[in-house]
């Protein structure tokens, strides 16, 4: 399906998933014939047209990227890496070069020295680490409507729903609906009675931070000594077949990538027992622990777009027709943020570093970049308005879009910026989608 769960040494842990860019839903080795058919057939309405092609992996690293920047602690750390696996949807030629090599080494080793590298190309992409213990949204809103959460789990709940909110808007997800966003929820025990731990524990099925793992293919971490890590690329020879455990003295060479779960790690369990039968061992109650309440924002890789939808789709955000949605921004979220996005400074540091991720690609083009970072800016300035009003999430999704592009400086006026009017221009957008409900 062109996502692969990548498991750790043992073969029992998931750590991450793996999404190359030649094998994006229509990239040009991606493994379903639909996607085939779809670009032979129907070239008119191959792809979004308000996307650039094929820049799925950069999206879903720049999601994270935004998150990190805001602090908002929903998307799973992310990562622009390359890997290579027997598992992965090679060429024909490409395989075959790869055995021709592996053939000429075996044969005549002194030949082989000389070749740069023995076996299949590694493959860029983004890999997202895996998050435990999280089932659709859409599983939990259905639960939400029958058995209502406790006061203080909505609230919490709504704190990050419009984190979900913010992080979707400024990136102009346009593939958001409540099957690709996660909820983690545990509900603590409440009362240990003679050393027993009462506790339920609701979130049971493990999801990844991409798609559904029936849907997607194992790939286990093959820590060899020609596995390769540096601080910009991380390259992983994967095999096909689980290795041995390691030895207890064996640690893994990259543990921030294997060892890391990221925002909303696992929080379940039994509780201690260390209040138990004191005083003689009687009967003991301990005091309740609050539930623990998560969002994970997954599948950011249809984000980013160089204009706002026009054509026949609007893409909308499905969040936005949720009782949450109608609910206004809290105090709590706009004190955080609205001084963080009215700082023109704070702004274009994010550009900056969304430059640094989307220039690593090899078609890389700085004016369609521009024009994605104008969406971004126009995203934020009604963002800021919003949270300056105390609107409600739905509100927000109904104001005008609008462009905030650069406009170009001589070298003598550049420094640190001082308002959106000293160094941008701003339009709104005058043609419409044809269909707004899709």
């Amino acid at each position: 399906s062109g996502s692969y769960i990548v498991f750790d040494t043992t073969g029992q842990r998931r750590i991450g998933v793996f999404k190359p860019k030649d094998e994006e839903p229509y990239g040009r080795l991606n493994p379903k014939w639909t996607k085939w058919m779809h670009k032979l057939c129907c070239p008119c309405c191959f792809g979004r047209s308000c996307l650039v092609p094929n820049q799925g992996y950069l999206s879903e690293a720049s999601a994270y990227v935004v998150d990190r920047k805001l602090k908002l602690g929903i998307v799973p750390k992310t990562r622009v890496v390359r890997l290579f696996s027997k598992t992965f949807n090679y060429s024909a030629i490409d395989r075959a070069k790869a055995n021709t090599k592996r053939e000429v080494s075996e044969r005549f080793p002194k030949v082989g020295k000389h070749f740069n590298r023995i076996g299949l190309p590694p493959k860029v992409g983004s890999f997202q680490l895996f998050v435990e213990n999280y089932e659709d949204a859409a599983i939990w809103l259905r639960r939400f409507e029958e058995f209502p959460p406790e006061p203080d789990v909505k609230a919490e709940f709504q704190r990050q729903f419009e984190r979900l909110v913010i992080l979707d808007y400024i990136i102009r997800n346009t593939d958001r609906g409540n099957d690709n966003w996660l909820i983690y929820y545990d509900v603590k025990p409440t009362k240990t009675v003679n050393g027993h731990t009462g506790s339920i524990n609701n979130a049971k099925s493990a999801r990844m931070g991409a798609g559904d793992p029936s849907n997607s293919t194992v790939v286990v971490v093959n820590e060899a000594p020609s596995s390769i890590a540096t601080s910009n690329n991380l390259i992983l020879d994967t095999g096909s077949t689980p290795p041995s455990a390691p030895s207890p003295g064996d640690k893994p060479k990259d543990q921030s990538m294997s060892q890391q779960i990221v925002t909303g790690d696992i929080v379940g369990g039994s509780q201690s027992n260390e209040q138990n039968n004191q005083a003689g061992g009687g009967d003991v109650t301990s005091q309740p622990e609050p539930p623990v309440i998560r969002i994970a924002a997954i599948d950011n890789g249809l984000a980013f777009p160089f204009k706002h939808p026009d054509e026949w789709r609007a893409y909308p955000y499905y969040w936005a027709w949720l009782p949450y949605a109608k609910i206004p921004f809290s105090q709590e979220s706009r004190k955080q943020f609205y001084p963080l996005l009215t700082d023109m400074n704070f702004v274009q540091e994010l550009c900056d570093e969304l430059y640094e991720v989307f220039s690593k690609d090899g078609g890389f083009d700085k004016k369609v970049f521009e024009k994605q970072m104008s969406v971004l800016r126009g995203q934020i300035l009604n963002l800021t308005q919003a949270l300056k009003e105390g609107k409600t999430p739905f509100q927000l999704v109904q104001m005008p879009p609008i462009l905030v592009e650069r406009r170009p400086t001589s070298s003598a006026n550049r420094g640190r910026l001082r308002s959106m009017t000293d160094n941008f221009t701003q339009s709104f957008q005058k043609t419409a989608p044809f269909f707004t409900w899709c």
